[in-house]
C-alpha cells in the first residue's frame, strides 16, 4: 500500500478501547449499527446516559429511513434521534437513560447541541464515548473534541459496517466515500479553526 493511502486510512478510520465514561455519543445518522453498539455498551455498564444527536439531514423535510443494518427497525420515526431512541430501547436501554436532542442539523450541530443538553443536565463529560460509523470517527472526533475540548474522547466505531478500514480501497464507493470525508475534514473546519485560534 502506498504511504500517503495508508495515512489516509490512519487519519479517517479511528478505533479506542472503550472504558468507563459519564456518556455515550450518537451523532445523528440513518443507520442502526451505532445506536445498536451503545446499547450493547450501556448494558455492559459503560456509561450511565446515552445521548442520540439529530433531527434530520439539512436540506431535507424529514428522516429518510434506516439506510443499513441487518435487523429492520419498524415504525415511522420523524427524527433521527426518535429513530435512535427506539433502535437503543429495543435494544435493552431504558427510556430514563436516554438523553434528547432532536433538533440538530449536521455534525457540527450534533456536537454543539449535545453539549448545551449535557450543560443543562449538569453532567460532567470527563470521558465520553462516541458510536459512530467507521468513516465518520475522524470528523466526529474533530466536532465533540471542539465541544468537548478537556474531556477524553474514544471512538467506538460500529462492527458490521459497509465500508471499513480493511475493505474501502476494493470499490469505487468506499474510496469515494474516504476521499469525501477527507474533503469535508478539511472543507468543514475553516471558519471553526479561524475561530479557535485567531
Amino acid at each position: 500500500m502506498l504511504k500517503w493511502v495508508k495515512d489516509i486510512t490512519d487519519f479517517i478510520f479511528l478505533e479506542d478501547a472503550p472504558a468507563p465514561a459519564d456518556v455515550i455519543f450518537i451523532p445523528g445518522n440513518g443507520h442502526a449499527l451505532p445506536s445498536e453498539l451503545a446499547a450493547w455498551l450501556y448494558r455492559e455498564g459503560y456509561a450511565p446516559h446515552v445521548l442520540p444527536s439529530g433531527r434530520y439531514a439539512i436540506g431535507t423535510s424529514g428522516f429518510a429511513g434506516q439506510k443499513s443494518g441487518a435487523r429492520r427497525y419498524e415504525g415511522k420515526f420523524e427524527t433521527e434521534w426518535a429513530f435512535m431512541c427506539h433502535i437503543l430501547m429495543e435494544n435493552g436501554v431504558p427510556e430514563h437513560a436516554i438523553l434528547r436532542e432532536d433538533e440538530a442539523t449536521y455534525t457540527y450541530q450534533n456536537a454543539i447541541y449535545s453539549r448545551k443538553r449535557t450543560d443543562a443536565e449538569k453532567i460532567v463529560v470527563s470521558r465520553a464515548i462516541i458510536c459512530c460509523m467507521p468513516v465518520h470517527a475522524r470528523r466526529s472526533r474533530m466536532y465533540y473534541e471542539t465541544l468537548y475540548p478537556d474531556a477524553e474522547l474514544l471512538i467506538c466505531p460500529a462492527p458490521g459496517a459497509a465500508i471499513t478500514r480493511e475493505n474501502w480501497l476494493k470499490t469505487a464507493e468506499g474510496i469515494d466515500t474516504v476521499l469525501g470525508e477527507m474533503e469535508r475534514c478539511g472543507g468543514q473546519f475553516h471558519d471553526i479553526l479561524k475561530d479557535l485560534v485567531l
